[in-house]
Order: structure tokens, then sequence, then C-alpha cells
């Protein structure tokens, strides 16, 4: 099997008590799952119900907005998109602010952020788009796999050793723009647990005697979406 997990999706979010820390974990059969290297990719998710392609990389952040609005049959200014507050995104958010949308800033977790899209009418987030690290790509990809919504990522190389790190991972086309279906190529079972309260799951909690968590546990095969607890007793 192929198995992509990020054993603490917010480090920060963790080391601050913010919301939306997880412990990720994706598995799908051997060779499906996209090999990504540690680098950033840049990122466009939306939720499940819309046309194919409705946006794509290529499009400016303004264009993005229009189309989806077009889509959604709405105005601009009803479209919410989620961005990764990082200096590297401030002119996109400037742009996506001139068109009248809502911004939903993070400051870290966008895995949590691009699953936020498959329901919008819950989170309010119609788009999610930055860049972030390519593991985690392929982790919300899985996640979308299994929720429905459509995500696109094609990896950033910033030197010669991450794109040393492309090649050992047998990417070849590293200006190629991947699609859910080209990150995750098969079936896949994704589950994320919370470590903080989150608008996902709830965090972490310790009570006298035992330490309880919540799991969401998600299946594309059969587009199953389970809520787990855990109580676990402390020996």
């Amino acid at each position: 099997m192929d198995i992509a997990l990020d054993p603490l999706e917010g480090t920060t979010l963790t080391a601050k008590d913010m919301p939306n820390a997880l412990t990720v974990i994706a598995m799908a059969p051997r060779g499906t799952l996209l090999h990504a290297p540690d680098v950033y990719m840049e990122k466009l998710a939306v939720g499940p119900g819309l046309p194919k392609d409705v946006v794509s990389l290529e499009m400016s952040p303004t264009e993005r907005v229009v189309e989806l609005a077009k889509a959604k049959h709405c105005k601009p200014t009803d479209i919410t998109v989620c961005i990764l507050e990082r200096p590297r995104h401030e002119s996109m958010i400037e742009e996506v602010r001139a068109t009248g949308a809502a911004i939903r800033l993070i400051t870290d977790g966008d895995v949590a952020g691009v699953i936020h899209c498959a329901e919008s009418e819950i989170t309010g987030i119609d788009m999610y788009m930055g860049s972030g690290g390519a593991p985690e790509g392929v982790l919300a990809a899985s996640a979308l796999k299994c929720m429905g919504g459509q995500i696109w990522g094609k990896l950033l190389f910033r030197n010669d050793d991450e794109r040393g790190r492309a090649a050992k991972a047998g990417i070849t086309d590293l200006n190629r723009i991947y699609t859910r279906d080209e990150m995750v190529r098969s079936e896949v079972i994704f589950a994320a647990t919370g470590v903080t309260n989150g608008s996902i799951v709830r965090g972490v909690r310790r009570e006298p005697k035992f330490i309880e968590t919540e799991t969401i546990l998600m299946r594309s095969k059969t587009g199953s979406v389970r809520r787990v607890i855990y109580r676990n007793p402390i020996r």
C-alpha cells in the first residue's frame, strides 16, 4: 500500500492552542498516491457539484473568483476564499479583496483549509488557493476524493536541491499541473484526528482517568464519512 501521513498538521497551531491542528493519514493501493517531494505546491481547490475545471491554476485570482461566482449563480461578493496567511500571498490576497470576495485567512493547516471547501454550506468557504507543502497537497486531495470536490496542484521549486528531490521521487515534468485524480489515482481511505479543537473534529480532551479523541474516517469507494470517539484509559 501507499501511505501518506502528517503526524502533526499544524505544529504552530498546537503550540499556540489554535484551531484545526490535526494528525492525518491516507492509504491507497501501492503506486497510486503521488510521491510528492518535500517542496512547496501551488494549490487551488473547490467543493463538489461544480462543472469540471470550473477554475484553473492558469487563471488569475480575479478570474477564479469571477468564474466560480458564475458557476454558483451568485456575485463575486458572495464568494469566500481561504488563503494561508504568508508574505508570499500578499499580492494574491490584495487581488482577491479587490474583487469584493471575502477572505478567510488561516495561519497554518492548509489540509483543513482545503477540506472546508467540500462543505461550503457549513463552513462558508467556497475556494482555497495559495502555496503550501506538497505532501499536504496529496493528503488534501485524498480527503476531497472521499468528500467530493476538485483540487489542482503544481510543484514549486526554489533551487536545484529541491529539483533534485523531485528527480529522486521519479518526477520528470517539473511544470506539470496535477488534478485530484492524478494525485490520488485509485480509491483511498482518509482519516484525521483532532489535536486542537476545530471546525472538523474536536481536539484531545484530558480527563482525570482517560484521554478522549475524535476521528473523522472517510472512504472514497463508498462515500462514507464516519466520526469516531476514542476514550483511552490513562494507566
